[in-house]
């Protein structure tokens, strides 16, 4: 087997492939960068009855990497740098060459892919960690899923101001829902739902935002969303608007919450393309 683990500021992400196909995936907190490794390793065998003789290559990526030695429950490490990790495994997972992908983890880290040139391009504090936040402040709601599912039942129109609110007639180019301002309608009625689908669309569009800048920089016509927000099934939406707006083609990755630990192992174990094993 192939492992791959990314250890975030919040959470763990470990991925195993045999064969060229994607065996399981799981998530674990990230309290501790190695506790929360060594658990994700080993929940991870338990789960698909494999032992640690059955591991080829084990490699690691994301900020808490730096915290696990040289060796993890006696097998030794491949370090993956994680700009690295982040380009490997949008672009493995979508099949494209050329990309702009942007992970939306804690914060927002935008890398640039040109076939096998990967490169830094920016970035953003506005991420996943914004959205709890944020969701907390405005609604006591800090569970990444439960967001989630009340994003996904509620109506923006009860919380952000949109063109059509104001327009006088239709502005080539802005369709009517298109946002003119967040948080600026602010409803009475609003509800949690609401509100978190507000969220989802701030942070959302702010990144998809910033990537379109890094789009435009680098000549490039594609977007590959990765993270967990990414798989929010609130954020497609707003995704597909600002590829109308934008002229880009934004592309959520499939098992986009690990595609940073999918590029780790992609990166350290040579792993080949094959679209069939995960879409």
């Amino acid at each position: 087997m192939i492992i791959g683990i990314d250890i975030g500021g919040s959470t763990t992400d470990i991925v195993g492939f045999a064969d060229n196909e994607m065996l399981s995936s799981l998530t674990v907190r990230a309290s501790d960068p190695v506790s929360s490794a060594a658990g994700a390793l080993g929940r991870f065998l338990s789960e698909t009855g494999r032992s640690l003789s059955d591991i080829a290559t084990l490699a690691v990526t994301g900020v808490g990497a730096g915290a696990i030695g040289s060796e993890l429950l006696g097998l030794p490490i491949h370090r993956v740098d994680e700009f690295r990790a982040i380009g490997r495994g949008g672009v493995f997972l979508t099949g494209v060459e050329k990309a702009v992908v942007a992970s939306l983890g804690t914060g927002t880290a935008v890398v640039e892919v040109d076939k096998g040139r990967i490169a830094h391009w920016g970035g953003s504090g506005v991420g996943g960690g914004t959205l709890v936040g944020l969701s907390k402040a405005l609604f006591g709601v800090s569970d990444i899923e439960l967001i989630a599912k009340k994003a996904a039942r509620g109506h923006l129109e009860k919380v952000d101001l949109s063109v059509g609110d104001i327009a006088t007639q239709e502005i080539p180019g802005l369709p009517p829902e298109t946002t003119a301002a967040n948080f600026a309608k602010m409803a009475d009625d609003a509800t949690e739902d609401d509100l978190a689908m507000a969220v989802v669309n701030l942070v959302c569009q702010t990144v998809g935002m910033i990537a379109a800048g890094a789009a435009g920089a680098t000549g490039k016509r594609r977007v590959v969303l990765i993270g967990k927000l990414a798989a929010f099934p609130a954020a497609e939406g707003v995704f597909s608007l600002l590829s109308r707006l934008n002229g880009l083609d934004y592309l959520i990755a499939p098992h986009a919450a690990f595609a940073t630990a999918v590029g780790a192992a992609v990166e350290a174990g040579g792993l080949l393309n094959n679209e069939k094993s995960w879409v």
